[in-house]
């Protein structure tokens, strides 16, 4: 591959692929290239395969897109220190104690993963819009170095019962704009569906907030179910879902509590990939 005249993509599915392909490995290797030329600070995990693979599957192995995904990652983790200075469970333990979201065991039929993110254990006035973000941040974080994560992608379930007003004071234009950013076009992961469920009225103003910020393809992506969602969910995602919601998992305080596990596991790679570690 000549670093005169490098490819904007690469031809065929290549997400299948393994890393050790060849392909693949030129491929990592012209992204790698760029990111060198260009010399931006910091870039985390030094550039490794399995750090830069994770971009090209984001975006089906077109390079140029790949790029810039990758430099979206590292604008956004030097810009917004709030989000990605401390990326050490201890940052949000209240949150992850108190059950707030769980990772399903199963993958849905596509192959996703399925998070499960339960608002009524947000207290509003403990933590900030930017430490919730934060726990997904670094679900996110965990879950996109599996291949497959990278490959098919993640599905999340809002569950919006207990929605206050408290919850909405928190959700600003300037909040929005920077969480909408990397779910759009920052985060080397991509986001199959969301799905909002017992959502209330005076929920819909919050989300009018929050839409001019996303993409086409993420706001096509979001679905509203309201009350009405045990059916939908389990045409979605049948019978990997927990008990609460009518699936044949186990609960959602086991999923939950199995997961902060594992985050606390992995304290060491967080603060590794923090920003200011």
């Amino acid at each position: 591959m000549s670093p005169e005249d490098p490819p904007p993509a690469l031809p065929g599915n290549l997400n299948e692929l393994p890393d050790e392909a060849p392909v693949v490995k030129a491929a990592v290797a012209e992204l790698r290239r760029r990111a060198e030329e260009e010399a931006l600070q910091p870039w985390p995990l030094a550039l490794s395969d399995a750090f830069l693979v994770r971009f090209l599957r984001a975006r089906d192995f077109y390079l140029d897109q790949a790029w810039k995904l990758l430099k979206n990652y590292n604008t956004w983790k030097t810009e917004c220190p709030e989000l990605s200075a401390d990326l050490r469970p201890s940052s949000v333990l209240g949150l992850l104690n108190a059950g707030y979201h769980a990772v399903l065991r199963e993958r849905d039929p596509a192959g996703s993963k399925v998070i499960i993110y339960r608002i009524a254990q947000w207290d509003p006035k403990m933590f900030t819009a930017f430490d919730v973000f934060r726990v997904s941040l670094i679900t996110s974080e965990l879950i996109v170095r599996e291949i497959e994560t990278q490959r098919n992608g993640v599905k999340v379930i809002f569950d919006l019962q207990g929605w206050r007003f408290a919850h909405a004071f928190q959700i600003s234009p300037g909040v929005a704009k920077r969480i909408a950013a990397v779910l759009t076009d920052s985060f080397p992961l991509k986001v199959r569906g969301i799905h909002l469920i017992n959502e209330p009225l005076f929920f819909h103003p919050v989300f009018a907030i929050i839409k001019p910020f996303l993409s086409e393809k993420i706001t096509a992506r979001v679905h509203m179910h309201g009350s009405n969602y045990l059916q939908i969910l389990q045409h979605h995602f049948p019978r990997i879902l927990p008990s609460e919601y009518g699936g044949e998992a186990v609960s959602m305080e086991e999923l939950s509590q199995e997961w902060t596990d594992y985050i606390t596991e992995c304290a060491g790679y967080l603060q590794s990939i923090s920003q200011h570690p």
